[in-house]
């Protein structure tokens, strides 16, 4: 047997390396750092750990690793009122002078006004009209730049900052975390999906074609010897409730393995996720922080969470509080 004889000086640099390298790891950044060590940050990590760790029990190959997060309330503010609601509100006022027989309507006079109760006093048929008057006529590409332009400059009143760094710096963080470890993350929101898309990938890191959400009808015709498409003032799909599985089938084609919302409105959505089979996770954000952001759910007139709250004990989804989980809200 040949036997090598190491200098001192080799040996010792061998040994310390052999004892740093546990504290390396162990000092290794933390993927999640705007979260409070608990339970729930654990069952992420653990959850993520799992799925990924080729050879183990729990493994999902790349392709299947998917997760579906619902957008208003989820990844971003959605109180006092949705802002795309806001969106309309501000378009109806800016088309009125055009279109004088809206004054004549109550809930388009309370939009061009800035009335929001009033916009709001015919329910959901009147939000469609209000939506379909301030949102069609218009190819997709072009209403993109419309809702584009209009974030780059509309301001929240409490906090006078862009709507779009109102954004959760922990969900940041959560989309951060799946996109290295191979997961393919979808946002699938009530919201209308071009208006989303209009903001998703600079903001989110999530490009147009994985956005899914509530759409307009389209209809198909030519302008200057090219094909023109054009939005019509009629939502064809709601992607809200139980159409979000619906919406996920037709544009995934494939059964998430994690999901993420915030209210009754994903309550299908965290159920067709969790209820497939192999390793599932589910996990709801809870708003109960008044004084960095909102407190508000089983009541709320926006972002109510009721029944999944109740049924996330026996269901296995994980009930995330702002107040206690996260040490931060929004981005520096």
């Amino acid at each position: 047997m040949i036997r090598t004889r190491l200098p001192r000086r080799a040996l010792a640099a061998l040994v310390l390396a052999a004892l740093a390298a546990p504290a390396a790891r162990a000092q290794s950044p933390d993927p999640l750092p705007s979260w409070r060590d608990g339970p729930r940050k654990r069952a992420l990590l653990d959850f993520v750990a799992a799925v990924t760790t080729e050879g183990g029990p729990g493994f999902v190959p790349p392709p299947e690793r998917v997760a579906v997060f619902d957008n208003d309330g989820t990844l971003w503010v959605e109180q006092p009122a949705y802002t795309q609601l806001l969106f309309i509100l501000d378009r109806i006022r800016q088309l009125a002078p055009a279109n004088p027989g809206w004054a004549g309507e109550p809930i388009f006079a309370a939009a061009a006004a800035g009335d929001l109760h009033g916009a709001l006093a015919e329910g959901t048929a009147g939000l469609l009209r209000l939506a379909g008057a301030a949102q069609a006529g218009n190819t997709p590409e072009a209403f993109q730049r419309l809702a584009a332009d209009w974030l780059a400059t509309a301001r929240d009143r409490r906090w006078n900052r862009p709507y779009t760094a109102l954004v959760y710096q922990p969900m940041l963080e959560v989309l951060a975390l799946l996109r290295a470890r191979g997961f393919t993350s979808f946002i699938v929101s009530g919201g209308g999906v071009e208006f989303i898309r209009a903001f998703a990938e600079q903001v989110y890191g999530i490009p147009p074609h994985r956005v899914i959400g509530s759409t307009f009808a389209l209809a198909s015709g030519e302008g200057d010897g090219r094909i023109v498409l054009t939005r019509e003032p009629r939502v064809d799909f709601v992607d809200d409730g139980p159409g979000k599985p619906v919406g996920i089938a037709r544009h995934i084609g494939r059964r998430p393995i994690a999901a993420f919302g915030n209210s009754d409105g994903d309550w299908h959505m965290l159920r067709y996720t969790t209820e497939g089979q192999g390793r599932r996770f589910g996990m709801i954000v809870r708003h109960d922080d008044a004084e960095r952001e909102f407190a508000y759910d089983r009541e709320s007139h926006v972002g109510r969470l009721a029944r999944a709250l109740d049924e996330a004990p026996a269901r296995g989804w994980h009930v995330v509080s702002m107040r206690s989980d996260w040490l931060r809200i929004f981005p520096d």
